[in-house]
C-alpha cells in the first residue's frame, strides 16, 4: 500500500501544491490531474523518490520510503522524455532493459509486436519517430515485475492502436494486483471501476507542469 501524507511543495516562493493526501491499495490506479503549473510531474517525481516535498511524507506499507528496504525495487517510474539508446535499434535496446530487469524469459519480438514495432526491429531508434521511441520506453511495461507503475504522460506521441494495447496492459498489470499512477489527457484509458482522481490546483500558472 502506498500513503501520501500532507504533501506539500513550493518552489522559488511558488506554491504548488499543498497538504496532498492519498492512499492506493493493490489493484487500483490513481490518475493525476491538474493544469500546467499544477505541479504534477513534481508530484510524481516525489512519488517516485527523485525529490523530496518540502513537507508531508510517503509510505510504503506503512514505513517512510527514506527508510524502506524495498521501495525503490517494487517501482517502475517513466517520465517524460522517452530515455532510449538512439544509436541502438529497438531489439538492443529491449536486450538491454531485459537484462536491467533480469528478465532472460521474455520474448523480445512478441513485446515489439505488442508496442507496435515490428518491422523496425533493426533500425536505429535514432531514426525512429518520437511515437517510436516512446513505445520503445513503453516496452518496460511488458518486462517489469514492480508492483507499482509510475508514468508521466505515457501517451505522448501514441497513435490510436499502441494507446490500446497500453489501456490492455494497464489493465492486466491491474488485475494481476497491481499499481498505477498516470498523469494523461485520455483519462478513458483506465478502468473506471478501480481510478481514484486527484485533482492538483495550479496554483501558479508559470509553475513547472
Amino acid at each position: 500500500m502506498l500513503e501520501a501524507r500532507r504533501l506539500s511543495l513550493a518552489r522559488q516562493s511558488r506554491q504548488l501544491f499543498s497538504d496532498v493526501s492519498f492512499s492506493l491499495e493493490p489493484g487500483h490506479a490513481l490518475l493525476l490531474q491538474g493544469r500546467n503549473g499544477a505541479g504534477k510531474t513534481s508530484m510524481l517525481r516525489i512519488l517516485a523518490g527523485l525529490a523530496r516535498p518540502d513537507e508531508g511524507q510517503i509510505c510504503w506499507n506503512g514505513t517512510a520510503i527514506s527508510q524502506s528496504d524495498n521501495y525503490l525495487q517494487s517501482l517502475l517510474y517513466l517520465g517524460h522524455h522517452a530515455a532510449v539508446n538512439t544509436e541502438l535499434s529497438p531489439t538492443e535496446n529491449l536486450r538491454y532493459l531485459s537484462a536491467l530487469h533480469d528478465d532472460d524469459s521474455a520474448s523480445i519480438d512478441d513485446i515489439l509486436c505488442a508496442v507496435g514495432l515490428a518491422g523496425y526491429e533493426d533500425v536505429p531508434a535514432g531514426q525512429l519517430s518520437a511515437g517510436q521511441q516512446r513505445r520503445i520506453a513503453l516496452s518496460r511495461l511488458w518486462l517489469s515485475n514492480s508492483p507499482l507503475w509510475i508514468l508521466d504522460e505515457p501517451l505522448t506521441a501514441l497513435d490510436v492502436k499502441a494507446v490500446a494495447g497500453l489501456e490492455r496492459r494497464f489493465k492486466q498489470h491491474l488485475d494481476d494486483g497491481g499499481m498505477l499512477i498516470v498523469t494523461t489527457h485520455q483519462p478513458a484509458i483506465l478502468p473506471e471501476s478501480v481510478t481514484q482522481r486527484l485533482e492538483l490546483a495550479a496554483l501558479d500558472p508559470e509553475a513547472d507542469s
